[in-house]
């Protein structure tokens, strides 16, 4: 089957809950962050899927509580397209072969993100923004709860 596990409907693998790992780390100054907490890719009125996480976000010591939402609206052939909470666009999604690379501009900052499946319950994504603002890798693990 090879490392990666193909994903033919991105929607419906993603539906259901999810717990996450994301470590952040400030490639700069070393600082690395810690979030844990829970994932819910809920039904989206007018079709899609709502991604709520919720949980607790560690940097240098202090923790607090974190939150975010996106939208994953159907693409085609099984493929999503994913957007910020009040609806801009983020990037696509495309797990047919069980890995994908999307990029995100962000002012004079780029966002390459690294999707990964590894099974029916788990698949992660790195994320690497760099730029004259900023520095960092986010590496975020997905694992199916129940």
């Amino acid at each position: 089957m090879g490392e990666f596990w193909p994903v033919p409907e991105v929607l419906s693998y993603l539906e259901g809950r999810w717990r996450a790992e994301r470590t952040v780390r400030d490639v700069t100054s070393g600082d690395e962050g810690r979030f844990e907490g829970t994932v819910v890719f809920g039904p989206l009125v007018g079709g899609g899927l709502l991604y709520r996480e919720s949980g607790d976000f560690t940097w240098r010591g202090v923790t607090r509580p974190a939150e975010r939402t996106l939208r994953f609206l159907p693409g085609p052939d099984g493929t999503a397209d994913v957007r910020f909470a009040d609806g801009r666009p983020f990037h696509d999604l495309d797990l047919r072969t069980g890995r994908y690379v999307a990029d995100h501009p962000c002012s004079a900052d780029l966002y390459r993100g690294e999707f990964t499946v590894r099974d029916a319950g788990h698949w992660r994504v790195v994320w690497r923004v760099r730029g004259p603002a900023k520095d960092l890798e986010l590496t975020t693990g997905y694992a199916r709860i129940g």
